[in-house]
């Protein structure tokens, strides 16, 4: 009786993720417009679920939020989105394909399973769950934009690069820039919101006794 009623916790709580997921990635609260793209905060929940319910269910929402990225940027395209949807075509030069659902999908996914098991792993070594929670913060949101940025350099390198109105000898050093510039600071951000809102849940679903 105890495991139902654990697991039912379970899935309403990951349904209020999801439906807050839902919420940002048709809003600005999800996506931020920065001309030629879009800074995102859709890895908070991602990494939230995935610190407090597990890698696995970490994987499902990364897997959610790379579904809403395909589904945005084929609703409300900017020049960029064919990287990200292969239902956008700019022109036949900047089209996507089903490369697009790789860079959208796959790197979202591992943001859930690597902040997952940093949580996992550092709440062994140490008692204070506020570094796991800074580290798994960090770790999960500069995989994001490592994942995304090189994987549009090595499938759409080209095509990314004429979109931007650059030239592709220049393109890696502009992604080390985002990298460094948007990506570093954005996974400090991450990492204090994930701290200051996973303690405080964490301490309401101990209570609860709802874990994974």
């Amino acid at each position: 009786m105890e495991n139902k009623k654990t697991n039912v916790h379970l899935l309403s709580q990951m349904g209020l993720l999801t439906g807050l997921m839902l919420v940002m990635s048709f809003t600005p609260l999800g996506y931020i417009p920065l001309g030629f793209m879009n800074a995102t905060t859709m890895h908070i929940p991602v990494i939230l679920g995935a610190c407090l319910f597990g890698p696995k269910m970490g994987a499902v929402l990364g897997g959610l939020f790379g579904v809403t990225s395909v589904i945005r940027a084929t609703l409300t395209p900017v020049l960029t989105s064919f990287v990200f949807t292969p239902f956008y075509s700019f022109s036949p030069e900047f089209q996507g394909s089903w490369k697009s659902l790789i860079v959208a999908i796959l790197p979202r996914i591992l943001i859930g399973a690597i902040a997952g098991f940093a949580y996992q792993a550092i709440s062994k070594c140490v008692k204070q769950d506020a570094f796991a929670f800074i580290a798994a913060g960090f770790l999960g949101s500069i995989t994001n934009t490592i994942g995304v940025m090189g994987l549009i350099y090595l499938l759409f390198g080209e095509q990314y690069a004429a979109a931007a109105g650059k030239s592709f000898e220049l393109l890696f050093g502009i992604i080390m820039g985002v990298i460094g510039m948007q990506g570093i600071p954005e996974a400090v951000i991450a990492a204090i919101l994930v701290c200051a809102v996973g303690k405080a849940l964490s301490a309401v679903y101990k209570r609860m006794n709802v874990y994974a």
